[in-house]
């Protein structure tokens, strides 16, 4: 099994969350890509503006007919969580969930790439799961390398694959997927819905999405 974690705040999910993940699917042969909603997000003190529950409910909807595609509640709200849900932590539980020969990727957008020197444990990551990354266009290796805290070098193999290497001589990898260039601020398209809450079709969001917050009322108000 090749199954790819694609972790983050789904408030709501749109197009470019699909999109990504359909590239993924396609550029790794990935048997599965686990959309997983975030309880607590250690780089969003002030929390999602959906509850964790509306957020994995929104994107059931969005993933709905999708092959490969699943709902991953490994990064649920725990009772009385005080503290944030770390990535390295989760895919701990995932690796420790999969038979060994199951080999696990990590897909990042390019908004969560540019965070990701900030995460915990972040130099770690990398060979817990490969990463997958949509880049932005014309990004370079020196851009890259820029962003992670990991040594990259370029692979023969293929214009798009990088390897990394740790201080200590471990090795991953990282596929970028090409011509894929999605802009959509979560934040701006939260204020988009709260100020069109009556349009029926949104270019962003999935119209099964776009029913549920109008069904439920979300966005109307201000963060």
């Amino acid at each position: 099994m090749r199954i790819a974690f694609f972790g983050g705040s789904f408030d709501p999910p749109h197009l470019g969350h699909l999109a990504i993940a359909r590239a993924a699917r396609e550029a790794l042969s990935l048997d599965q890509v686990l959309f997983a909603p975030v309880g607590l997000q250690p780089l969003k003190p002030a929390g999602s503006s959906a509850s964790f529950a509306q957020r994995a409910a929104m994107v059931q909807l969005a993933i709905a007919g999708e092959p490969g595609f699943a709902l991953s509640l490994l990064d649920a709200p725990k009772p009385n969580q005080t503290t944030p849900n770390y990535t390295f932590d989760t895919l701990i539980q995932l690796r420790e969930s999969q038979s060994k020969d199951t080999q696990l990727f990590l897909l990042l957008g390019a908004d969560s790439l540019r965070t990701f020197r900030h995460w915990q444990r972040a130099a770690e990551i990398p060979f817990l799961a490969q990463l997958i990354v949509a880049a932005r266009p014309n990004e370079t290796l020196a851009d890259l390398q820029a962003l992670l805290p990991i040594e990259i070098t370029t692979i023969q193999s293929g214009p798009h694959a990088y390897r990394l290497t740790n201080p200590v001589g471990n090795e991953s990898a990282l596929t970028l997927l090409p011509d894929l260039h999605y802009e959509i601020s979560a934040t701006e398209l939260r204020t988009a819905l709260r100020s069109q809450i009556q349009n029926a079709h949104s270019p962003q969001v999935p119209q099964t999405v776009l029913e549920y917050i109008h069904r439920y009322h979300l966005y109307q108000s201000a963060p």
